[in-house]
């Protein structure tokens, strides 16, 4: 089974002190033991760079952009990244059918990687962001054992 990661895991990954850290990497290594393969996309990097750059007081981790960037490289290394392809169609697609507005626009476009590669699970901190796609099946972080 092939899975996309939500920026939310990623975050977590890197904050080794958030409460959901240990959730994240139990989630992640029940998944790798299992032989799945763990896909991150392009809009993932914007997501986490958007994040992680921006001041903590801003909700964001204050990182540097060399900090930043030293996390995507590892990041790069620990997962798949799916290759860049056309998504406007599928994407334009899933917001029109699933009457999807302002931000939830950018898991749209998660959901149209997973779509045109095939990917039909995604693991989440944010379940309930995902649940209008019949297109794909939402993992739970917190329902992995």
């Amino acid at each position: 089974m092939a899975v996309l990661l939500d920026t939310n895991v990623l975050l977590r990954l890197v904050q080794p002190h958030h409460p959901s850290a240990p959730l994240a990497l139990r989630a992640l290594q029940t998944l790798r033991t299992s032989n799945e393969m763990l896909h991150i996309t392009q809009q993932n990097i914007v997501e986490f760079w958007a994040v992680a750059t921006r001041p903590i007081a801003a909700n964001g981790l204050g990182f540097s952009p060399e900090q930043a960037a030293a996390e995507i490289d590892a990041l790069r290394r620990l997962f798949l990244l799916l290759p860049e392809l056309p998504l406007q169609e599928a994407w334009e697609q899933l917001v029109v059918d699933h009457r999807v507005s302002g931000k939830n626009a950018h898991d749209a476009r998660m959901v149209a990687a997973m779509v045109v590669h095939g990917i039909e699970n995604i693991l989440t901190f944010n379940v309930q962001d995902f649940v209008r796609y019949a297109e794909i099946r939402v993992l739970d972080v917190m329902a992995i054992e």
